[in-house]
């Protein structure tokens, strides 16, 4: 059976925080350049305060620690997503791909272009893990480390090509990393992640309804099935002609010339 604590309530709050949460890093990171540092500076102590919650809630085997090691996560998540739109970590390669690059020299360049984001977030993840590895509440670390993977299939498939890549939040400063996006086509790896995504929210979703009624374990995997769907649905995105960022159109500002 489904409960309001246990089921209903997790899945609103995750959806909710999903969409505002994203729509507020579009506004940050679409304003005059000149507000980022204090934008990034602001982040990162919310970031400290996430951090915070999820070291806080790690003994905690209670409703109110699930929410604080989620709210946690994604805290510190933000600043990651803030600081890589920015521009402030992103790579080392700051130009648009080479028109005649192909295979290994192409996926070089690409990762040259976001690698410093990408070893930012791994090490977060495994400093999450490592500090909850024998805790009670290890929600916060699982959290991040779930949007991390769902961050990583959508950044390979799009790099490989998508039938449908939708632009509109990248900031105008970022704009060369659209010469490293795959062409558009639908590939078996696009197939699979959906596959793969949707497999995972039906598990964590058997999960949080075989749990007991309104408990934690209910909570918990709730809300993780509720990433697992959202992450199925932006792959979704990626295949079907629907422009995933008119969501956030309410939360862009007017555009301003890059410099």
């Amino acid at each position: 059976m489904v409960s309001w604590s246990g089921h209903i309530l997790p899945i609103a709050a995750t959806i909710a925080i999903w969409f505002f949460a994203t729509g507020f890093v579009a506004w940050i990171d679409n304003r005059d350049r000149g507000t980022f540092a204090r934008s990034i500076a602001l982040a990162g102590v919310a970031a400290v305060g996430g951090l915070a919650l999820i070291v806080f809630s790690m003994q905690l085997e209670t409703l109110a620690g699930i929410y604080a090691a989620f709210a946690g996560a994604i805290l510190i998540w933000s600043w990651h997503e803030i600081s890589f739109l920015t521009g402030a970590i992103t790579g080392p390669r700051r130009v648009p791909c080479p028109p005649g690059a192909r295979g290994w020299t192409r996926f070089f360049h690409a990762t040259a272009a976001l690698i410093w984001h990408e070893v930012a977030l791994a090490s977060t993840a495994l400093g999450l893990i490592f500090l909850s590895w024998s805790a009670p509440n290890q929600t916060g670390a699982i959290v991040f480390a779930l949007m991390l993977v769902m961050r990583l299939s959508t950044k390979l498939n799009i790099f490989i090509g998508v039938p449908n890549m939708s632009t509109e939040i990248l900031p105008p400063h970022l704009g060369y990393l659209k010469s490293y996006f795959g062409p558009r086509r639908y590939t078996w790896m696009l197939a699979g992640s959906i596959a793969a995504m949707v497999a995972m929210a039906f598990w964590l979703g058997s999960i949080a309804l075989n749990a007991p009624l309104g408990s934690v374990e209910a909570a918990g995997a709730s809300l993780l099935f509720t990433l697992a769907a959202l992450g199925a649905l932006e792959h979704l995105f990626l295949a079907l002609p629907f422009r995933d960022g008119a969501l956030w159109g309410w939360a862009l500002p007017t555009r301003r010339t890059a410099n």
